[in-house]
């Protein structure tokens, strides 16, 4: 550009060619007169324009202040030529802030060309709303960003632009952007073909997904799917593969995005994401061949520990993880060494044993005085996550020694750290005192405020350790230097507590006030003023030196600070009232121990950690500090209380009517399964956003579904998805077809199963549904039920693809109690004993609704014997004295409760027109989620 531009090649020349500053700020002032001139008199071509704003934008790089060329460059933007674009787009980005007024009249003009077909203009657009965009921009410009992302017309390299374009926006104005809203779109993208794609908009998904969980919850599934099919399928081409490491970026991008999600319930994913984790470890034991390759393998590997730590401390890929991670800590490169200390914190932090850590405790101490300061840093946090009470004297004696030689810039959070493990692990009052005034001798000024007064707290509120607080802290005062926090110590527990050891020898008063008052020379302002409401104290509890304690209020009368100056003078006129006054002892009594808080060293602790990066899953300081950041069911689990709930009693207090109602269950726990009779086998965020579909049709194929184990579940000019299911006690296998009924590929197909209660129902995929369905073609997926205990909401299917659009479906699954009943042969005399020994409510529902008739105005028998077989139950005939009544019997099969008997009888009243279905089970849930079911096709 430089070449077709003389005047611009020799304005440059001259720049350079000036060797003093004179005549360089000369060259730069004549031509910015000759510009301005130019400017002024207007009727200048687009070449001209270009040429003129390119020295301006070349001035102010240089560094001079340029006011001039702006509506110039802004009427290059909208010029057809590239060349002229350019410039003027690279004028507005430099010379103009966020918030410029000429920025509005450039709006316009950024939007054209994001609308144009021309993937030159969409870029250049791009970086000038990446670089300049304020607010008002961002508000204006972000949806069109948005709809270049995902348009299927836009290129690969300005989908990418378009991806780091909205990270931009979001970063700098969040509440611009409606990221839940956009959640599927942008997550679909993901199973885009081509990896930079991928690459980019991943970094996009981590940041939103940060801020909105539930929403962006569906990347979870489709970042384990791509992860799988880099490490197991090595599906990655050949110019995305880094040193034969296939995309390393976007695997440390998927591995941390996973992070931020709890483990997934769903087992097909589990071991998906298992297989690929231990692939990800089993390689990173082969020999790199150069050292970028061995860094590519170092970042994969580093990310996938951190996710095998964050899913489970127990699992086998621990062992695996601990091995490697030692060889990383003593690795000759500082690299190496930093991420291995940081990710044994991070271990540390989460385990439930930290035998395989302590292994190499020697190794970690010794890192406290590696030659970089960084992995000094890190040996700190580890040592910090790692302490308990088995080697927590060990660590804070060696964190003390290194206290005395360690840098500046991390002694403040070693104070801390050393604090708040003495206070954690201190097995006596003893340690606690001499290690803490240890450390604050020791610190000096890095100790901050937050340290003295949580051991004043500590001090306080534990009578045991205010006499031997006295004594240590009085023997520091005698010594000839003494750091103002210990005197600011010294001064509170004194006055406090220094009577209880006022005559032993060597703790006159006289001596605890001289030791004291000869320190207060070399404190500041605050700290005199704590010694002067210790002088008060003392006035009131030690007579005998209340003169010499007279003369220091007298003088600090005169002083010119107004806080000292004023609490002399009240505590000199509160001093010199008679004895006899009771004010004084009223006043001066003894603080009360302060009431129980969270400690501020924690506090101070965690503001140190602040959000300058990624969202961080866990933090230092062992696995409790981890428990509000997301700790598992079982670890919670281990904090509760032993003790057996209040409703519960042993069997020798129980009341008789409860052993009677023990005997019920007893005798209905498994009714007579001999008979070969059994029915009903015939053979053969995006959740919370995405409401359940309802229709006539829709509501019609799921019932239909319930009594028959094939058919339509649901049916558009898109899509179809069929289901074929089987059952065999607790549990089932279905078989999910999704049909394409287009000319075209259904792409970023996404199928989710989602349960109400994963306690009692199991529902998984039996692997990862595929992301495409090929145009005219069926897909086929496999699911896996197993029911463990009584449950009232079916699970529901989550569906949502692109075809020209995105679009989102979420049905219910047929997949109700029902399904897992096996029909039960009995003979009336049996079934009404059991029916009697059930008894009314609460274990019995009752329904009553409108009869159904025949063609021939008859009870439609037919239909009802229909639909309680489709339920799996058995229909016992010529049971009940009624020959009109339908009575039916079932065992409901379980995992954890077995079997539950379960009796139905249905009772028709031609002349009321009424029908009345009565069901009786040994459990309250099943008889009332049975009624659920079959009360809907009955009365229908």
């Amino acid at each position: 550009m430089a070449t077709s531009m003389r005047g611009l090649t020799q304005f440059i020349a001259d720049i350079r060619g000036a060797r003093i500053r004179e005549n360089e700020e000369r060259r730069i002032n004549k031509e910015m007169a000759n510009i301005r001139k130019k400017f002024k008199e207007g009727n200048l071509d687009g070449y001209q324009k270009k040429k003129y704003v390119a020295k301006v934008v070349f001035t102010y790089i240089l560094g001079y202040p340029v006011d001039i060329g702006h509506m110039e460059a802004v009427n290059l933007i909208s010029s057809s030529k590239y060349s002229e674009k350019q410039i003027g787009y690279l004028a507005v980005t430099l010379l103009m802030h966020e918030n410029s007024d000429i920025l509005r009249l450039v709006v316009n003009s950024i939007r054209k060309d994001l609308d144009e077909n021309n993937e030159i203009n969409n870029c250049l657009a791009l970086h000038a709303i990446a670089n300049v965009g304020g607010h008002e921009m961002a508000e204006a410009l972000a949806e069109d960003v948005h709809r270049l992302l995902i348009s299927p017309t836009s290129q690969n390299f300005v989908k990418k632009k378009a991806a780091l374009t909205l990270l931009r926006l979001y970063r700098k104005h969040p509440e611009v952007i409606p990221a839940a809203d956009w959640a599927l779109r942008i997550v679909a993208i993901l199973d885009d073909e081509d990896l930079g794609v991928v690459v980019s908009v991943a970094s996009l998904v981590m940041a939103l997904a940060q801020d909105h969980l539930e929403a962006y919850a569906v990347s979870y599934q489709k970042a384990v799917d791509r992860l799988s099919k880099l490490v197991l399928e090595r599906e990655c081409p050949p110019s995305y593969s880094y040193y034969k490491v296939p995309s390393p970026w976007l695997q440390v991008k998927l591995l941390r995005l996973l992070q931020y999600y709890p483990p997934s319930e769903d087992s097909t994913v589990r071991t998906v994401l298992e297989r690929t984790l231990q692939a990800i470890m089993t390689n990173a034991n082969s020999t790199p061949r150069n050292v970028q390759h061995s860094n590519a393998q170092n970042a994969v590997l580093f990310e996938a520990i951190s996710l095998a730590i964050h899913l489970d401390t127990d699992s086998p890929l621990m062992d695996t993880a601990a091995v490697l991670l030692a060889r990383f800590i003593m690795s000759k490169e500082t690299n190496v060494r930093y991420l291995g200390l940081d990710t044994m914190a991070h271990l540390a932090a989460r385990a439930d044993s930290l035998t395989s850590i302590k292994k190499h405790q020697g190794t970690i101490i010794s890192s406290l005085r590696d030659r970089d300061i960084s992995v000094r840093r890190r040996a700190l946090d580890l040592l910090y996550s790692m302490c308990d009470g088995d080697n927590a004297e060990t660590i804070v004696e060696e964190l003390l020694r290194y206290l005395q030689v360690a840098d500046y810039a991390i002694r403040e959070e070693m104070v801390l750290k050393i604090a708040i493990l003495t206070e954690k692990y201190a097995t006596s009052y003893k340690w606690y005192v001499d290690t803490i005034l240890k450390l604050i001798a020791a610190a000096g000024d890095h100790v901050g405020e937050e340290v003295w007064y949580r051991v004043v707290q500590i001090i306080t509120n534990t009578d045991d350790l205010q006499e031997y607080a006295c004594r240590t802290i009085f023997a520091y005062l005698r010594a000839p230097i003494c750091h103002e926090s210990l005197v600011k110590v010294a001064g509170y527990v004194l006055g406090e507590y220094g009577h209880i050891v006022a005559n032993e020898p060597g703790f006159s008063p006289l001596e605890q006030f001289q030791a004291l008052h000869s320190k207060s020379q070399f404190c500041g302002t605050s700290t005199r003023a704590l010694l002067l409401s210790t002088y008060i104290k003392w006035v009131n509890v030690f007579p005998e030196i209340k003169q010499d304690l007279l003369s220091v209020f007298e003088r600090y009368r005169h002083v010119l600070d107004s806080e000292l100056q004023q609490r002399a003078c009240e505590y000199y006129v509160l001093a010199s009232r008679p004895e006899e006054d009771e004010m004084l002892q009223t006043v001066c009594e003894e603080m009360p121990p302060f009431p129980p808080r969270e400690s501020a060293l924690l506090g101070r602790l965690n503001r140190k950690h602040g959000d300058t990066e990624d969202k961080r899953v866990w933090v230092h300081g062992g696995k409790e500090a981890n428990l509000e950041r997301g700790a598992t069911k079982r670890r919670a689990g281990t904090r509760q209380s032993t003790l057996p709930p209040p409703n519960e009693s042993s069997a020798a207090n129980q009341h008789p009517e409860d052993n009677s109602r023990s005997s019920i269950m007893d005798s209905l726990a498994g009714l007579d399964l001999s008979s070969d009779s059994r029915v009903g086998e015939t053979g053969g965020s995006q959740e919370a956003s995405t409401p359940i579909v309802q229709g006539p049709h829709i509501d019609k194929w799921y019932q239909n579904l319930i009594s028959t184990n094939e058919g339509v579940l649901y049916e558009d000019s898109q899509l179809q998805i069929g289901i074929k299911s089987e059952y065999h006690g607790h549990l089932g296998r279905l078989a999910i077809y999704f049909g394409n009924k287009t000319s075209t590929p259904l792409t970023s197909f996404t199928a989710i199963v989602s349960v109400a209660d994963s306690e009692a129902l199991s529902v998984t995929f039996a692997k990862i549904p595929a992301n495409i369905v090929e145009a005219r073609t069926q897909s086929q997926q496999l699911l896996h039920v197993e029911c463990r205990k009584a449950f009232s909401a079916p699970p529901t299917l989550s569906v949502s693809f692109l075809a020209g659009s995105m679009q989102s479906i979420r049905l219910r699954i047929p997949i109700v109690l029902t399904k897992f009943f096996e029909g039960a042969r009995l003979n009336a005399t049996d079934f009404f004993d059991r029916w009697r020994l059930i008894g009314g409510p609460p274990r019995e529902a009752q329904s009553i609704f409108a009869i159904q008739l025949d063609a021939t105005g008859r009870i439609n028998h037919s239909r009802y014997r229909k639909i309680m077989t489709g339920a799996r139950l058995t229909i016992l005939d010529d049971v009940d004295p009624t020959p009109t009544n339908i009575v039916a019997a079932g065992v409901l099969h379980t995992l954890k409760d077995g079997k539950v008997g379960c009796l139905l009888r249905l009772e028709p009243n031609q002349e009321a027109k009424l029908c009345r279905l009565t069901i009786r089970s040994t459990s309250e849930e099943v008889a009332a989620e049975v009624l659920t079911v079959l009360q809907k096709p009955l009365s229908n």
